[in-house]
């Protein structure tokens, strides 16, 4: 059970590069010394840190997620939800980059205090984000770019 798992992951770059898969990192949040720790069905921290460049290593305090369960004007969910990471917390305390794949999504609709910044990484999972993950695949980005077009990142306080 200690073992670490991957599963493939949608990775939007920062810097303008194209979008691709990654193989993002999951591991046990159970103790091996506690058996009593472990979950039903087991649950796993995802590892988006490893993507995204500048990031305070602080583990999962340096970045916050994004459900995406549902597109504007759709009165069901998705099946298999999204899960957006983003970072939050910089290496040197200064404002990550415009994240420019996404700036480039939006187009027009582009608002700068509401821009994702740094390297983005969207997982895919079924019903519960930290339990269920599965892989996402180039396929499922084009529903995050409708996703994408139309909502900027959280607010972060």
């Amino acid at each position: 059970m200690d073992q670490m798992v991957y599963l493939n992951a949608i990775l939007l770059p920062s810097d303008g590069r194209p979008p691709s898969l990654v193989e993002l990192m999951l591991s046990p949040m159970a103790h091996p010394s506690n058996p009593a720790s472990y979950s039903n069905p087991p649950a796993f921290m995802p590892h988006p840190e490893v993507f995204m460049d500048y990031i305070a290593e602080i583990g999962a305090g340096a970045w916050k997620y994004q459900l995406v369960e549902a597109l504007d004007g759709m009165n069901k969910k998705f099946a298999n939800p999204y899960i957006i990471f983003y970072p939050t917390v910089s290496r040197d305390g200064m404002p990550f980059p415009v994240n420019k794949c996404v700036k480039d999504i939006q187009g027009k609709a582009f608002k700068e205090p509401h821009a994702w910044r740094g390297n983005i990484v969207i997982a895919k999972y079924r019903d519960d984000p930290f339990t269920s993950m599965i892989d996402a695949s180039m396929a499922d980005f084009a529903i995050l770019k409708n996703f994408l077009l139309t909502h900027g990142c959280p607010h972060q306080a």
